[in-house]
């Protein structure tokens, strides 16, 4: 979600207290809690440049060695990771594309607030946005985006609070899901892409405050869903994660559920095998571009 001054995220703070209402009203018991994400680091990026913050997305490949990042301001930012003993030691950052509508223009402003990042076997790297609500294909970070054809229901989606996630799965299906727009049940509707057309197959439950904000596919071939609530106290993030089957999405399981201000504005995820066979998490925040803010790279290994 993208907030371009001090002043929308502090009324964003003001309202904290009243926040999804609605998320209150469709609430439900907690999933059982799995064993927990076991805290390896953070890490606070620093670089000075114009394109350089409001990271929304991100993934992690060659055993976490390369990033792929994603800006809210239509910035593709790929990088190489250095490592001391497994944990973030240093990042640099090797090529910034600024994304191209379909027609070969800059995106910017309203129609440039990418959200979600998925990258298929192929290299193409899929994108979602906010504004306004669609998917992308860009078989070059440099070159022309290709519009998926946009549902009736993503029109009906709500201005930035649409499409903050998506997902790929080993089938090379998209999975996408609104940050704050429930369907007629009050559920998270989530829709998919199978290369030809969208569907609905499932909908997620949501739980207490918390918001979606990105989701990914591990190597074990499960859903992870990062979501955020913005307390008066700072920030609080959770990752939630369901078995996948033929049925839908089953066995939820809280992995993470930190306490205000525990961590920035987590808002990116990526779900990896670490050299050793673990299972790991790596999360961004988006600092909003404001300087009381700070992107940080956060790691957990995951319990299988």
């Amino acid at each position: 979600m993208r907030r371009r001054s001090a002043l929308k995220l502090t009324l964003a703070l003001a309202a904290a207290a009243g926040l999804t209402a609605a998320a209150f009203a469709v609430s439900r018991p907690a999933a059982a809690v799995a064993p927990k994400a076991q805290y390896l680091g953070s890490y606070t990026w620093k670089l000075k440049q114009p394109w350089f913050g409001g990271f929304s997305a991100l993934k992690l490949s060659e055993g976490g060695t390369v990033m792929t990042v994603l800006s809210d301001r239509a910035t593709l930012v790929t990088t190489r990771i250095q490592r001391s003993h497994g944990a973030i030691s240093g990042v640099t950052a090797q090529r910034a594309h600024g994304l191209r509508a379909s027609t070969g223009k800059v995106l910017r402003g309203f129609a440039g607030d990418s959200e979600g990042l998925a990258v298929s076997p192929d290299g193409s790297r899929y994108i979602s946005f906010e504004g306004p609500a669609r998917v992308v294909r860009y078989r070059r970070p440099e070159g022309r985006a290709k519009v998926l054809p946009r549902p009736k229901a993503f029109r009906k989606l709500p201005p930035n609070k649409s499409l903050e996630t998506l997902a790929i799965d080993s089938r090379g299906h998209l999975y996408t899901l609104p940050e704050q727009a429930y369907d007629q049940n009050g559920q998270i509707p989530v829709w998919r892409w199978n290369g030809r057309r969208w569907s609905r197959p499932f909908s997620l439950p949501p739980s207490g405050s918390f918001l979606p904000v990105d989701a990914d596919f591990g190597p074990d071939g499960r859903f992870y869903l990062l979501e955020r609530d913005l307390t008066f106290l700072g920030f609080r993030s959770r990752l939630r994660r369901w078995d996948m089957t033929a049925a839908g999405p089953v066995n939820e399981t809280v992995l993470l559920q930190t306490g205000p201000g525990t961590h920035d504005n987590l808002e990116g995820l990526s779900v990896w095998t670490d050299d050793t066979g673990r299972l790991r998490a790596t999360m961004v925040s988006d600092d909003n571009f404001l300087p009381l803010q700070r992107t940080e790279l956060v790691e957990y290994a995951l319990p299988r």
